[in-house]
């Protein structure tokens, strides 16, 4: 895969009470990716763009909420998401940045 492919691969960082946890724990850290992406792809790009070593990647599909706007009803789009865990001594540092 091209550099620049890998670059968009990983759309943004989500930080939450639960990503939080989940990175003081297990060093972990969240990403939301493109639909298409996989595993192996997800690894070499946060291998790319932070300088990492990464031990496993858990991928799973969020589903879109049924929500209302105004008297009709819509859904949002459904979008992936992408459980990162880090070699020890590896530190991805979002506050930094």
């Amino acid at each position: 895969m091209k550099q620049t492919d890998l670059m968009s691969i990983l759309d943004a960082p989500i930080i939450s009470e639960k990503t939080t946890l989940a990175g003081e724990k297990n060093r972990q850290v969240v990403f939301r990716v493109k639909k298409t992406a996989t595993k192996n792809q997800v690894k070499r790009a946060v291998e790319f763009l932070f300088k990492v070593q990464v031990e496993s990647v858990n991928v799973l599909n969020v589903q879109g909420k049924v929500k209302r706007f105004g008297r009709f009803l819509g859904t949002r789009s459904d979008w992936k998401k992408a459980y990162v865990k880090l070699k020890p001594g590896s530190e991805i540092d979002f506050s930094a940045a």
